[in-house]
């Protein structure tokens, strides 16, 4: 099994105020996001051409409702990829329309005002 470190990743405070922040972490760029009070990371690649879906646009998505009736859902949630659109729920990195497609995510944990990614380590076990 992998060995998992932790690797610092940004200032909670700036990604707080921000509400985003793309960092390098163990040869990746990661995407931070601040949501609804909690910090999602994600891997700066979209899966389906590896876009920087990062630096996307973070908006909401149209529910079912009446002609000339727009109600929105999962607002400021849904991050849409620069090159072609693809939308993800920000909570989950779950694609909007084929749930089996999910960007890769990592777990973010914030202590003292800092924010650290939990990541398997590129270190080589010897056998």
């Amino acid at each position: 099994m992998a060995e998992k470190e932790k690797v610092y990743a940004a200032d909670a405070e700036a990604v707080r105020r921000e509400g985003r922040s793309i960092v390098a972490a163990n040869g990746m760029e990661i995407g931070i996001f601040y949501v609804d009070g909690r910090f999602y990371a994600y891997r700066n690649m979209c899966p389906h051409a590896g876009a920087p879906v990062c630096v996307g646009h973070v908006t909401d998505t149209r529910l079912p409702s009446q002609v000339y009736e727009y109600q929105v859902g999962l607002e400021g949630q849904v991050l849409r990829c620069p090159w072609h659109g693809w939308e993800f729920d920000l909570k989950n990195g779950r694609h909007l329309a084929d749930e089996s497609i999910r960007l890769r995510s990592f777990e973010v944990v914030e202590e003292e005002g800092r924010l650290y990614l939990t990541m398997g380590s590129n270190k080589k076990s010897l056998p």
